[in-house]
């Protein structure tokens, strides 16, 4: 169905009035009816690819060659009214991150009708039956209410299923999804790939699923591609390329992922099998970097006959619910219900549970950024849920928060050493500026990054580099406790595993606290000492990561375990 044959990709670099080799030369297929996994790290090429079969790219900076076939139509020859009859019609694109790919201005129904009316030519009506009918068939429940309902208003996984929709609409014969489970919980990714390999098989479409993880990847291709720096360096039948990898680069992703079963004190990362001349996990790694159960035996015996450096005592957080003319509260939500646990110093307590189970209320009202309604959070032994605004900022110095999205989380405006000399300055610490400099350039160092990073700003660093500027900020002040919220969720394996290994090497050298936020099992059970899982508001469950996954007591556990992908 589709053949493209010698891509090439290249892009106008206004800044230095250069052109940039994006995509190498790269051929492959895709037959009627199977998947295609695109895989690689973030710059590897997977997207611009993609956008290339879609002729998104704006031509003024980008220069193509080779040839893409769709059903023997060379999609390169296409003037743009030819090429606007295929896209969305008969090939579609579901984007990355859906949240940025809707109209916020607009119903979420009206938004998959209006793609409808453009290429069906039928009146509205219609359209908003055919929507119903769409959004049915991708089991989004209420699906009438849905239509009417804004972006904001529904879930991350509701959102990617109204994409869906959007992109089946036409029922196009090739169908293209970019990252379409990057940062959802394991078990709404485990529904969206199950939905996508069903419309697959009723609708007979050819697919290309392209995401940074080979585990996602494994459970729904036929075929695999994997992409390094622009090139193809390994494709061919997945089981094949999955069990018996050749490229040190594939090899490389695959090890890098948090493995459900073995205990291991640091990940391997991607450059330790690029910078091996036999492409294999270097012999040191393999021999020392197993934990013994001896060596977890003394280090909880260590953690727990100290006393707890937090203490979470019947902790609740409600929303109220106003209906009426007045305002009237009629109910509650109970995002955080009844909470008791404690944390112990130098410990890593994991907290899982699915979007919308509370652990991110429940991160903020510990760190009093949200006012619990009832309870106590006693931190070194002090009471500190009532404190006022002048004490709550002298205690900001020992406990910190490392937010989700490391973008948002940053000044735009300012640049990334004035971001951490901030809160050097807002506390008075070291005699003066010049001093808090030389501070923040060690922290650069100490998280991986450069000093002549100091006056880059936010944009221009990748991901990974991000997250480590809000690493180097949360630690500007030495504090005792951290509360790390989902901070490597969006991140590619192998940087997911650099920032996992430097959050656990940090710990070790400043005796760091942390509670660990995620929606991810492997990544919780490869850094947590204890783990607690949380439901509606509540702790689901709670034990070290080994009796946890062996032997889950409650069904909700044995949902999230399931949901791993190739999790058996």
């Amino acid at each position: 169905m589709l053949n493209v044959e010698n891509l090439n990709i290249d892009f106008y670099i206004q800044e230095d009035k250069s052109w940039f080799n994006a995509v190498k030369k790269i051929s492959f297929n895709v037959k009627k009816g199977t998947i295609l996994g695109i895989v690689g790290e973030s710059g590897s090429g997977k997207s611009v690819t993609s956008f290339s079969i879609m002729r998104l790219h704006d031509e003024g900076f980008a220069k193509i060659t080779g040839d893409i076939e769709f059903e023997d139509i060379s999609l390169l020859n296409l003037d743009a009214n030819e090429i606007r009859h295929i896209r969305g019609n008969q090939i579609s694109m579901i984007f990355q991150e859906p949240m940025t790919s809707l109209n916020p201005v607009f119903t979420c129904g009206d938004q998959v009708a209006e793609a409808i009316i453009l290429h069906q030519k039928v009146d509205k009506a219609e359209a908003k039956k055919q929507t119903i009918a769409l959004f049915n068939e991708v089991q989004l429940p209420r699906p009438e209410k849905i239509f009417d309902s804004y972006p904001h208003q529904i879930s991350g996984g509701q959102k990617q299923r109204v994409m869906i929709a959007m992109a089946l609409s036409c029922n196009p014969k090739l169908l293209i999804a970019d990252e379409p489970t990057t940062a959802l919980d394991v078990t709404v990714q485990k529904t969206i790939l199950q939905l996508l390999l069903k419309l697959k098989t009723e609708r007979n479409m050819a697919m290309i699923f392209i995401s940074h993880d080979l585990g996602v990847v494994n459970e729904i291709a036929d075929e695999v591609a994997v992409m390094y720096k622009g090139e193809i360096v390994e494709q061919g039948l997945a089981k094949s390329v999955f069990e018996n990898p050749q490229h040190p680069y594939t090899k490389g992703l695959l090890a890098c992922r948090p493995s459900p079963t073995l205990q291991l004190k640091k990940l391997p990362v991607v450059a330790d099998f690029l910078n091996n001349e036999t492409g294999d996990m270097p012999a040191y790694l393999m021999a020392a970097n197993l934990l013994t159960a001896t060596e977890i035996e003394q280090r909880r015996q260590t953690l727990y006959q100290q006393k707890p450096l937090l203490q979470i005592k019947d902790l609740c957080t409600w929303y109220p619910i106003s209906n009426g003319l007045f305002g009237k509260t009629t109910d509650y939500v109970k995002a955080v219900d009844g909470i008791n646990f404690e944390v112990f110093p130098g410990e890593t307590l994991g907290l899982v549970g699915e979007s919308g189970c509370g652990k991110t209320t429940l991160g903020r009202s510990i760190l009093r950024l949200i006012q619990p309604t009832s309870g106590s959070i006693i931190f070194n032994g002090q009471d500190i849920t009532h404190l006022g605004k002048n004490e709550l900022r002298k205690l900001r110095k020992d406990i910190q928060i490392i937010f989700q999205d490391p973008y948002a989380s940053l000044n735009p405006k300012l640049s990334i050493g004035q971001s951490i000399l901030e809160p050097l300055q807002v506390h008075g610490l070291y005699q003066n500026d010049a001093e808090r400099k030389q501070k923040v350039v060690e922290l650069l160092d100490k998280v991986g990054l450069k000093a002549e990073h100091f006056n880059r700003y936010p944009h221009e660093f990748s991901g990974g580099q991000r997250q480590r500027v809000v690493i180097a900020r949360a630690l500007a002040l030495q504090p005792k406790f951290i509360i790390c919220d989902e901070s490597v969720s969006a991140l590619d394996v192998s940087v997911q595993a650099q920032v996992l290994n430097l959050i656990r090497s940090l710990q070790e050298e400043f005796g760091l606290t942390y509670i660990f936020i995620s929606h991810d099992l492997a990544v919780i059970k490869h850094i947590s000492d204890r783990i607690l899982v949380m439901n509606k508001g509540k702790i689901e469950e709670e034990g070290f990561p080994e009796e946890l996954f062996n032997a889950p007591k409650a069904e909700y556990t044995q949902k999230l375990i399931a949901a791993i992908p190739g999790h058996q």
